[in-house]
């Protein structure tokens, strides 16, 4: 153990470090990348004599250590669905019409954006001025409205959510 600390100091030294994590940016790994400082750490309990192997072979015989550049990783967002198609809003809109002419109510609730309550209101006060009637529009501001009372129902009901 005494072996171990001291290869570390030395490796941390030549570096010009302050901390024994930043010698992981020196140390690669088989499958890419450097050593993070957790497999670091589990390898100075368990396997120090390769650890200072290692260390000895890529920091303290080197001529100048090198940083190891990190592991690929794929990009955030690139673990989405591959079954779920993306449109652009041209598209919905001409899809949300087409099922308007088809006169598919199911379609059309699905394509249809969801809007806030204030917006159904604001449209339903609209169409009211015109002496308009809209059923669908109707519903949709009820259907909007149940779901605010249901998420205040249920913020109440949750002990510590009014805090």
């Amino acid at each position: 153990m005494k072996q171990i600390e001291e290869v570390i100091n030395k490796a941390i030294k030549k570096i010009g470090g302050k901390k024994e994590n930043e010698l992981c940016k020196y140390l690669p790994m088989k499958t890419g990348g450097y050593m993070h400082h957790f497999t670091m750490r589990k390898m100075k309990s368990k396997q120090p004599q390769e650890l200072a192997a290692i260390i000895e072979r890529f920091v303290l015989n080197a001529d100048k250590p090198s940083i190891t550049a990190p592991k690929q990783r794929a990009p955030r967002g690139s673990r989405k669905k591959r079954d779920h198609m993306n449109f652009t809003r041209m598209q919905l809109e001409r899809m949300l019409n087409i099922a308007r002419m088809a006169g598919d109510k199911e379609i059309i609730t699905i394509l249809s954006p969801r809007k806030s309550l204030a917006a159904y209101k604001r449209e339903l006060i609209q169409s009211i001025r015109h002496n308009k009637v809209d059923q669908d529009l109707w519903n949709h501001y009820a259907e909007a409205a149940q779901a605010v009372q249901l998420a205040q129902n249920a913020a109440l009901a949750t002990p510590g959510a009014a805090n």
